[in-house]
């Protein structure tokens, strides 16, 4: 089971290799990825993503010059260092439960467009016009 699957969405106008990067960067500040983990080759990532390997591999070089990946010949890419802050700030339970949610939501094959359309609803009741 791979500890990161990447989501492209070709219609975004991100950069598929940006989408990769800010993907890891984000399961990294979620605490998802943690230092030593392995991200998956090149070729895992075209077969689930259809991306070019080339471009999963130029979105590792991002990561590798952000500090954040080490490429290891012959074994894989790896996280140097983590993003997230656990138990730090008034924010972790909320974010932690919220990460636990998102894991539940796939897992029960929810999409990313039905993950996003609960949580805009859900922060509507919540905050209204989302000024407050």
């Amino acid at each position: 089971m791979p500890v990161v699957v990447f989501r492209i969405d070709r219609r975004s106008g991100v950069a598929t290799y940006l989408q990769i990067v800010r993907q890891v960067e984000q399961a990294l500040r979620m605490g998802a990825l943690e230092e030593g983990d392995r991200l998956p080759t090149a070729a895992q990532v075209a077969a689930t993503t259809k991306v070019n390997p080339n471009t999963t591999l130029k979105a590792y070089r991002e990561l590798e010059r952000a500090g954040l990946a080490e490429v290891r010949q012959g074994a894989g890419t790896f996280i140097t260092r983590s993003l997230a802050q656990p138990g730090s700030g008034p924010d972790w339970p909320l974010r932690s439960a919220l990460n636990e949610w998102m894991h539940q939501a796939r897992a029960e094959g929810l999409g990313g467009a039905e993950v996003r359309e609960l949580f805009r609803t859900s922060f509507e009741e919540a905050y209204g016009d989302g000024s407050g």
